[in-house]
């Protein structure tokens, strides 16, 4: 980890939020700049209302004091009038202008603040990809799709409508106070004394709320990845009739996250009146001591109409910002789970001195490999075993014997504790990630199709129509995908789809058999043209009569290539070059099927049991 790096993992969830504001400065500074200019017309308005009242009420009454007649008196103010009408159109003005100004910040906020998210986004899901498959394997899913989504987006939010506005409070709030004390110190100062008391209702709700906004976002998460997770496994859940216990654990997470939503609300329905008491308060102080100071003289009714619009600004933000508190509370939340991802630092990368490979003549050596997934609960045991170019290699074994966990290496979804792992007399380790995995075509028993279309799947894509991303393999051609799928004999039923090749394909490809499925990725796994090819099980979903017609087709994509087999059925392995046999870790047998049998071993046991088995 570079240093610049770590320190950064030391900056808060909102430092390190600004850094991605950083690039956009110009636009919050042309945000800034309406906001000086929104809070100077807000500060003005009242100005304007007071001068308007003081030139109706103040001079009419001066005037009438001297004794002249209402005829007499409507000359004299025609002038005033017209000063009146002036200020009148001037106040209209300033509310259109902040209308106007209001659109214009609102909109360059929004902009800006979804050219953040997006940035945002995009790098959580860009690490997403670097980490290794253990770490999917101990964060649900659900979960995760919350920090790319939902995380994401509140904290959107705060970009878009929080930040600028606080700003825009303080400086409101900050304008007032000096306004206020400019025309007059003392009724100020009586008004100010409930600053205090708000001041305190603020730190203790926003430090209430803090904590339960964590526990909230965390329970949000665990709740999405429970639906996700058995929304995935939903035919198990039927097939076992466990509908009404999945339900009840579902109400109970639930359950839990209204308490934890009642106690926000309750947080917040005791503090959302505190602005408005502290108001009305300040009004009452107003109204007492401003009123006996208009009566003595020493202030005019239109100061007193200033200060009753100055104390509404005074109090409107700070009302506003008790709002805010659930956004700014909840974009902490999120912002402190989403830099806890982005923190999260893949295990497998490329070495500083990794080499580009374009091809692999497909020679694999393990020498005394040590693996284990968990500290040292020892999956492989000193295994050692090299593979010729173009040789069909099998392992076989009982379940938990080593043998996918093998082929995990060789892709390096993983690293080895002990030993070490070459293709053509390299490590592994120092073979670019991309180069190893795009020369070694994997043919799996899970098979995963993408909703799209055929073609899509077979060029590994993402869910989108067609083939819009194919991974930057922009070199496979519709002709080479259609050569593939006849290899393997998939074309027969693709042709007979609506649409063909363009048939739009569901999630996980359900409404495919599960030979079908494993077609398919035959047929995609071919399309890439690799050098090493990996068969798990790769057979096992196939019926009798569909494996007949494959056999054929593996045949032809292994002539040439190297290949590593897993297989339960024997007799899908019997041509293999070499068989070796795992046993708890460690390779106890190797040879040809023949040379085992003859051993009378483990695999002729397994072979005896497999045949006693078929032909019952």
């Amino acid at each position: 980890m570079s240093m610049s790096k770590a320190k950064e993992k030391t900056l808060s969830p909102n430092r390190r939020l600004l850094r991605y504001a950083r690039p956009y400065i110009g636009y919050f500074m042309l945000a800034f700049a309406i906001i000086l200019v929104l809070v100077w017309l807000e500060l003005y308005q009242p100005q304007i209302l007071g001068e308007a009242v003081d030139e109706c009420v103040a001079k009419y009454e001066k005037i009438s004091s001297n004794g002249f007649s209402i005829e007499e008196l409507k000359k004299l103010r025609a002038d005033d009038l017209s000063k009146v009408i002036k200020l009148g159109l001037l106040y209209f003005g300033t509310v259109i202008a902040v209308m106007v100004l209001t659109y214009t910040q609102a909109s360059i906020l929004a902009t800006t603040g979804q050219k953040i998210i997006y940035n945002l986004r995009n790098d959580v899901f860009s690490h997403m990809m670097k980490l290794h498959i253990g770490f999917y394997n101990d964060n649900p899913i659900g979960r995760l799709v919350t920090r790319v989504t939902n995380d994401c987006e509140t904290v959107n939010e705060m970009f878009t409508s929080v930040i600028v506005n606080i700003l825009k409070s303080f400086f409101v709030l900050g304008g007032v106070i000096v306004m206020m004390l400019s025309y007059n110190v003392k009724l100020s100062l009586y008004i100010f004394i409930v600053i205090p008391f708000i001041t305190v209702a603020t730190f203790v709700f926003r430090k209430a709320t803090r904590k339960i906004y964590r526990v909230m976002r965390a329970k949000i998460s665990e709740l999405n990845g429970f639906v996700a997770e058995h929304v995935s496994g939903m035919k198990v859940v039927q097939a076992f009739t466990a509908e009404k216990d999945v339900k009840d654990d579902f109400e109970a997470r639930t359950e839990e996250l209204r308490g934890i939503n009642m106690k926000q609300l309750m947080a917040f329905a005791l503090y959302s009146p505190v602005p408005y008491v502290m108001n009305i308060t300040a009004l009452a102080i107003l109204i007492f001591v401003g009123g006996h100071m208009a009566i003595d003289g020493v202030i005019t009714i239109g100061t007193m109409i200033i200060f009753q619009r100055y104390i509404n600004n005074f109090f409107q933000p700070i009302q506003e910002l008790a709002e805010q508190f659930n956004t700014i509370q909840s974009a902490n939340a999120c912002a402190e789970r989403i830099f806890w991802l982005l923190d999260t630092e893949p295990q497998i990368e490329n070495a500083p001195d990794a080499v580009s490979m374009d091809n692999f003549k497909g020679k694999i050596e393990f020498k005394n490999v040590w693996f284990a997934y968990k500290d040292e609960d020892w999956v492989l045991k000193d295994v050692s075993f090299t593979v010729e170019p173009g040789q069909r290699v099998a392992f076989v074994g009982a379940t938990g014997a080593g043998k996918t966990t093998i082929q995990n290496l060789i892709c390096r979804y993983y690293d080895i504790q002990k030993g070490s792992i070459t293709i053509d007399g390299i490590d592994v380790k120092k073979i670019k990630l991309e180069d190893l995995r795009r020369n070694i075509g994997q043919m799996l028993q899970d098979v995963f199709l993408f909703s799209g279309t055929i073609r899509s799947n077979l060029l590994w894509g993402t869910g989108d129509v067609k083939d819009n991303i194919r991974l930057n393999e922009k070199s496979i051609t519709d002709e080479d995908i259609i050569a593939a799928a006849k290899t393997v004999n998939a074309a027969s039923f693709i042709e007979k789809l609506d649409g063909g090749y363009s048939h739009h394909v569901i999630e996980r490809g359900a409404a495919f058999s599960a030979g079908q499925r494993q077609l398919i990725s035959f047929a995609r796994a071919l399309a890439f043209k690799p050098s090493v090819l990996i068969l798990d099980e790769a057979t096992a979903n196939i019926d009798t009569e569909t494996e007949s017609l494959i056999q054929d087709a593996l045949g032809k994509m292994m002539e040439g290539r190297t290949t590593i087999m897993v297989a339960h059925r024997l007799s899908t392995i019997q041509n293999a070059d070499n068989i070796i046999v795992m046993h708890k870790g460690r390779i106890v047998e190797e040879g040809t099927h023949q040379e085992l049998l003859e051993k009378g071993g483990i695999y002729y046991k397994l072979y005896k049991l497999q045949y006693e088995h078929d032909a019952a």
